[in-house]
């Protein structure tokens, strides 16, 4: 009995330093702020002072190209251009039409107002209005008596036939 009454003890006093030990560990509040375990840690830091260097003015070389002159920058024409087949790609036929119709892509090079009549014509044919679609694929087609569809574009079951008029009336001009 001696034994097993050391026995407890021992873990008797083993659980007292335990908890005795708990006692004194600081609880923390997660609403409390914690102190930080130096002076100096808690002082905010100076930000690095940086020498910015000042960009010269822009040189008329670096300015964007506009090679046809009307105001435009050429780049711009092109992202119209892109901003219009966006658009027609997800389904805005009419933010299409209003976008390829705009003066800037209108105003680029033949590729580009090429491009967007074609769009612009698959646009309106979409949107069940046949007469624009036929003057859209007519001015490209007075732009450039060659132009054309792509082999797939041909066989589309709105503006396939628009396009076919369009052409045989372009070449009996």
């Amino acid at each position: 009995m001696t034994k097993q009454r050391n026995h407890i003890l021992v873990l008797a006093a083993a659980g007292a330093l335990l908890l005795g030990g708990c006692a004194e560990l600081p609880i923390f509040d997660q609403k409390a702020p914690r102190t930080p375990s130096h002076p100096k840690a808690s002082a905010p830091r100076p930000a690095p002072q940086v020498e910015r260097e000042v960009s010269p003015p822009r040189e008329a070389a670096s300015r964007p190209r506009d090679r046809d002159g009307d105001g435009i920058p050429d780049g711009q024409k092109e992202s119209g251009l892109r901003e219009g087949i966006r658009l027609y790609n997800e389904g805005d036929f009419n933010g299409a039409i209003r976008r390829l119709s705009a003066r800037d892509v209108n105003s680029g090079p033949m590729n580009t107002r090429l491009t967007a009549l074609k769009y612009l014509a698959f646009s309106y044919c979409v949107t069940s209005r046949p007469a624009p679609c036929r003057q859209a694929f007519d001015r490209a087609l007075r732009l450039d008596p060659s132009f054309d569809l792509a082999p797939g574009e041909h066989g589309h079951p709105l503006w396939g036939p628009v396009f076919t008029k369009a052409k045989q009336a372009a070449g009996q001009r």
